[in-house]
């Protein structure tokens, strides 16, 4: 059964898609082309161009951060206390109806 992630854009609209199990987010963002996750490393937790902030409840039921994840996250300028790199986030069954917030982002 996939996974239903509902991504919100700086403006406010919201763009729903969908992801298997197992998937990370940025996995499910990058194949349906949502604006905002350019995950320049590919999923290698070793940029930080995925960071999005887990609306609650979701935040509380997402797994710990890895230590390579708690590192990038000090060096992101917008970070927040429910900031999390999309590609360290697995969907799970528990986690159908997650929603992510992309912040705004200039990288140019």
């Amino acid at each position: 059964m996939p996974v239903k992630v509902t991504f919100i854009h700086p403006d406010g609209s919201r763009e729903a898609q969908f992801a298997p199990v197992g998937d990370s987010v940025m996995d499910c963002a990058l194949d349906n082309g949502v604006a905002g996750i350019a995950a320049q490393c590919g999923g290698g937790c070793t940029c930080s161009t995925c960071h999005c902030y887990v609306e609650s409840p979701w935040f509380e039921i997402l797994s710990p951060q890895i230590e390579d994840e708690r590192e990038l996250l000090t060096y992101v300028e917008d970070r927040k206390d429910n900031s999390r790199l999309t590609c360290q986030i697995f969907l799970r069954e528990e986690l159908d109806g997650i929603e992510v917030r992309i912040p705004p982002r200039d990288w140019t």
